[in-house]
């Protein structure tokens, strides 16, 4: 019995089929999901075939040490914005041996949301070596911690199949 709820459960087991058909790996860059979307692959029989590397990047100094994420980005943009999550997808993509690389980056609340950002607001951007890129800006708004974070990974196990069908 999966830990994670079977819809997600669903979406790992194809993102995992997936990757071992075409013989891809794949890195992840999370920060308000703390290593749920790695956890949900390798929660799958036969994900070692298919899951590098995950990177937990929960403060800024871990985004720019880890990933490479420019301070200047952090200082302009924050550590919740589509600039910060595509740099996070791209030092998870070439500090690492996979074809495609996820970040997330987002407010789980309870508090820490404003105005501009306000609590379940989430940036991922998944990238892959051939160029392509997927962002998405989620909006899940104030539903609990736990539905934003299994939300989030949801999504992104969603734009992994996506980016699958043209790498």
């Amino acid at each position: 019995m999966s830990v994670f709820p079977s819809d997600i459960e669903t979406l790992a087991r194809k993102v995992v089929a997936d990757f071992t058909a075409r013989g891809h790996m794949l890195s992840t860059a999370e920060s308000c999901t703390g290593g749920l979307i790695a956890g949900a692959l390798t929660e799958i029989a036969g994900s070692s075939a298919v899951v590098d590397r995950g990177f937990v990047t929960y403060t800024n100094d871990a985004k720019m040490d880890m990933l490479g994420v420019s301070a200047l980005t952090l200082e302009t943009f924050g550590a919740v914005s589509m600039e910060t999550a595509l740099q996070m997808a791209h030092g998870a993509l070439y500090r690492s041996r996979a074809h495609v690389s996820m970040a997330v980056t987002g407010i789980a609340g309870p508090g820490g949301g404003s105005a501009l950002k306000p609590v379940g607001l989430v940036h991922i951007a998944a990238k892959a070596r051939t160029g392509r890129i997927l962002h998405r800006e989620m909006r899940y708004g104030d539903v609990g911690r736990d539905t934003v974070r299994l939300a989030t990974v949801k999504t992104s196990l969603e734009m992994l199949i996506e980016l699958s069908q043209s790498v």
